[in-house]
């Protein structure tokens, strides 16, 4: 499958310090190319990865002592992203909100994993305008201040891994939710030729939140 992941563009990825959710993707990417997928990444350009990288910044925002504004930055991001998105069969968002008015005007398919607090003030009028954008949650808890946004299937959390060869350790309680495991959890994306989806290295049958992967919203 071609694969779009869109990283935040705070860290490099995979990050040489700090960095919870673009180390996520960093082993997230890293597994898609191993298991023989086409994927792109849309990272700082600084990332190191044996996926395509597509540069949103020249290096990441936190280790650049000129930059004083991150929206703009991922805002030029998304113009790469959406600048032709036929080329991807799904998009995977770890960018918090800022893609959903792209989202809404170009359809394509996608998939958005939420990474941080969710604050039932700020966020629940956002998501009563937005009520249609596929979310994924790294934890059952982070559901339930706005359990009404569309999380897949309702039930579908992705807890957040690291492979056991990382060895910094003292970085690991920084990481909210961080889970050892012995690899690097798998994602389930659609196969929209064949219509299954590629999960734990085999091919599985669909059985719910296939809608959000036809960018059917």
């Amino acid at each position: 499958m071609r694969i779009a992941q869109v990283s935040p563009l705070a860290e490099s990825v995979p990050p040489t310090q700090y960095g919870g959710t673009e180390r996520v993707v960093s082993f997230l990417t890293e597994e898609l190319v191993r298991l023989g997928h086409d994927v792109t990444l849309f990272a700082s350009g600084d990332s190191v990865t044996s996926a395509r990288l597509v540069s949103g910044c020249g290096r990441a925002l936190w280790r650049d002592p000129a930059c004083r504004e991150i929206l703009p930055h991922h805002v030029r991001m998304m113009e790469q992203v959406f600048n032709d998105v036929s080329r991807f069969d799904v998009i995977h968002f770890h960018t918090d909100y800022v893609q959903f008015p792209f989202l809404r005007r170009i359809s394509c398919p996608s998939v958005t994993t939420l990474h941080g607090f969710m604050n039932r003030t700020d966020l629940g009028p956002f998501f009563d305008t937005y009520p249609e954008m596929p979310l994924v949650s790294i934890s059952d808890a982070q559901r339930v201040p706005i359990d009404r946004a569309n999380w897949l299937g309702q039930s579908i959390t992705v807890f957040r891994s690291i492979s056991t060869q990382f060895t910094h350790t003292r970085a690991i309680p920084r990481v909210p939710g961080a889970h050892l495991s012995g690899e690097t959890a798998r994602p389930c994306y659609r196969d929209s030729a064949s219509g299954r989806i590629a999960a734990q290295g085999s091919c599985q049958d669909l059985s719910r939140g296939t809608r959000i992967l036809h960018g059917d919203h």
